[in-house]
């Protein structure tokens, strides 16, 4: 028997098949980075400029926060609202970016005005006089203000958000909502950074004067409800106190408040237009210290005239 010839055929195995598996691998990379793509896309259609501008600020270099505690106090973190967070040290960035203003020490001195001789004078010329400096201090107030808005870039953009007015009731310093600029996140009490310039602004002229202060807090007239009752007086009455914390940060005494107080919709600044953003504001009343109101007449008695 002639010898047998063994032959030994060796298969050699390719994995994933006759065309190999690694461009699976590749091809579901691409797909997964396909869905972030898109979903990234659905995101930023889905919310509102404020709130995007909250995610900026978020992420933008901030100050050290001097607290004990991570939100900025203890419950810092709490949860008011439609789930927005409440936090003392949000987006602090742009303050700590601010070039000095005219305003306080080394500045422009508000209390400073042209003395006259109060001698000889009687009780109502007296009061006449006082009231009128006071009046001068607060003229200069407004148009130092509204220059060191005007002379800061990074507040150009906001400076139709601060109103400058003088009522009876003393000076009032307006910050209000502008067409896709909101100081405050929709529903929330967390200011943001320009919010916290702003007040520190306000600061400024604050201490410059010895006037106590009246803080008010202002919603549009859209409804606003969430499931525990969270309304626009709650929303209202907690942005006027977020705007007292940051004046007292900026370093105004906590003995200056006189009031804090939530008015809602109730005192519309855009009458004609209740949902108008504008109506979405803080208001600081620097309170007149020489009121020369006549108290009112009571019934079938005519008004005391002036000086009797």
């Amino acid at each position: 028997m002639a010898d047998q010839q063994i032959i030994i055929k060796r298969v050699k195995k390719i994995a994933g098949g006759h065309h190999g598996g690694a461009w699976k691998v590749a091809y579901a990379d691409f797909v997964t980075a396909m869905m972030a793509f898109f979903l990234l896309l659905w995101l930023l259609n889905a919310v509102t400029e404020e709130q995007l501008t909250g995610i900026s600020n978020y992420f933008a270099p901030t100050m050290a926060s001097k607290s004990q505690s991570g939100a900025g106090a203890i419950l810092g973190g709490q949860v008011i609202g439609q789930g927005a967070l409440t936090s003392q040290s949000s987006s602090p960035s742009l303050v700590q970016h601010l070039p000095p203003s005219s305003i306080g020490p080394g500045g422009e001195d508000l209390t400073s005005s042209v003395t006259e001789p109060l001698e000889g004078l009687t009780e109502d010329e007296f009061k006449d006089k006082m009231a009128q400096r006071e009046q001068q201090k607060f003229e200069k107030a407004k148009e130092v203000l509204e220059q060191a808005v005007k002379g800061i870039p990074e507040l150009k953009q906001f400076q139709g958000s601060m109103l400058v007015d003088n009522t009876p009731e003393g000076l009032r310093i307006q910050i209000t909502d502008q067409e896709g600029l909101a100081m405050f996140p929709s529903g929330s009490s967390a200011g943001y950074g320009h919010t916290r310039a702003m007040m520190d602004l306000v600061a400024r002229v604050v201490n410059q004067l010895p006037n106590k202060i009246a803080i008010s807090g202002h919603t549009d007239g859209i409804p606003f409800r969430d499931p525990q009752g969270y309304t626009n007086w709650e929303l209202s009455a907690d942005r006027a106190l977020a705007s007292r914390r940051m004046l007292l940060a900026s370093g105004v005494a906590e003995d200056r408040v006189d009031r804090v107080v939530g008015r809602a919709a109730t005192d519309p600044l855009v009458t004609e237009d209740p949902k108008a953003p504008r109506n979405r504001r803080i208001s600081i009343i620097l309170l007149r210290e020489n009121d020369l109101t006549p108290p009112p007449a009571l019934p079938n008695q005519p008004v005391p005239a002036k000086g009797n």
